[in-house]
C-alpha cells in the first residue's frame, strides 16, 4: 500500500457525499494503490450508514466505527495505527482542509519530507470572535512550547511510514498530534492554503471541545502552567506558614487578648 488517507467523521452526514466526490476524482489520479479510511466517532446522524454504502461501492474505503463519541485526536490516532500506507494523509471530513491540496502534500514527500503539515493564510466566513482567539492562542502556544509548533497549523498534514510508526508508540492518551508531530522531529515543511468553510451542516467542534483541545496543548508541551502552579501554592503555602506564626506569637505574648481580624 503507497498512500492511506485518514479522515475523522462525526454528524458529517451532509458532508460525505460532496466529501467522496472530490477525495475519489483525487484518488483516480494517484499512482499507486490507495486506501482511504474513515473513522465514526461515534455520530449521530447517517454517517455511519453512508460509510457502509460508500465501502460496498468502493473497495478503496475502510471505515472504523466508534461505539460512542471518544473526540477527534482519538478518532485520528485509531485511523493512524490502522492505516498501511508508505505516506499518510490526515484531514478533515468536513471539507475545510481541501482534498485538493493531497498531490502538493505528495510532491514534497517525494522531495524527501517526512513531515509536510497545511499552514492556515485564511480563514473564510469566520467571525473575529473566533479568528481573534485562534490567533493569539497560536502565538503563544508558539511562545511558551519547549518544541517549535508551527503557526496557524491542525491536523490536516502527510506523515511518512516512519514518522506515523514512531507516533503508534507513543503512549500518550490526551493526545494533541500536531504538537506530537512536532516533537517526533524528522524533516519538515510547510503548505500554505487559505482555510474554506464548512461545505454543509453545523460545525461539530464546539468552543468547549477547542477550549479542551488548547488547555491539553498548552500543558502537555509547556513547562509554564506546571512552573506557574507551583509557584502559586508556594506563595499559598509561605502565606499559611506567615499566619500560623502571627496566631502563635498573638496566644504566647497576649493570651488573655481574644484574636480577631485574621
Amino acid at each position: 500500500m503507497k498512500y492511506s488517507i485518514v479522515i475523522p467523521i462525526y454528524n458529517e452526514e451532509k458532508n460525505l457525499p460532496e466529501l467522496y466526490r472530490r477525495i475519489s476524482a483525487i484518488l483516480n489520479r494517484m499512482d499507486g494503490d490507495v486506501e482511504l479510511i474513515l473513522i465514526n466517532d461515534g455520530s449521530r446522524d447517517r454517517s455511519l450508514q453512508i460509510l457502509r454504502e460508500l465501502h460496498q461501492q468502493d473497495s478503496r474505503i475502510c471505515y472504523l466505527s466508534f461505539a460512542r463519541n471518544f473526540g477527534h485526536q482519538i478518532a485520528v490516532t485509531a485511523g493512524l495505527n490502522f492505516a498501511r500506507g508508505k505516506a499518510i494523509v490526515v484531514l478533515d471530513g468536513d471539507l475545510q482542509d481541501p482534498p485538493e491540496l493531497i498531490p502538493d502534500l505528495i510532491e514534497q514527500w517525494r522531495q524527501g519530507y517526512q513531515v509536510v503539515y497545511a499552514q492556515r493564510t485564511k480563514r473564510h466566513q469566520e467571525s473575529w470572535l473566533k479568528k481573534l482567539p485562534a490567533f493569539l492562542y497560536y502565538r503563544i502556544l508558539k511562545h511558551l512550547a519547549d518544541v517549535d509548533i508551527p503557526i496557524d497549523t491542525g491536523d490536516f498534514c502527510l506523515m511518512d511510514r516512519c514518522v506515523v510508526d514512531v507516533l503508534n508508540k507513543m503512549p500518550e492518551t490526551n493526545r494533541y498530534i500536531r504538537g506530537l508531530r512536532a516533537w517526533v522531529g524528522f524533516k519538515q515543511t510547510a503548505i500554505k492554503f487559505e482555510r474554506e468553510p464548512r461545505f454543509a451542516g453545523d460545525i461539530q467542534y464546539t468552543f468547549a471541545k477547542s477550549l479542551a483541545l488548547a488547555i491539553n496543548g498548552l500543558v502537555s508541551f509547556s513547562k509554564v502552567p506546571l512552573r506557574l502552579s507551583t509557584y502559586i501554592g508556594l506563595f499559598a503555602a509561605c502565606i499559611a506558614l506567615l499566619m500560623a506564626c502571627l496566631v502563635l506569637y498573638w496566644r504566647i505574648f497576649y493570651p488573655d487578648s481574644p484574636l480577631t481580624g485574621l
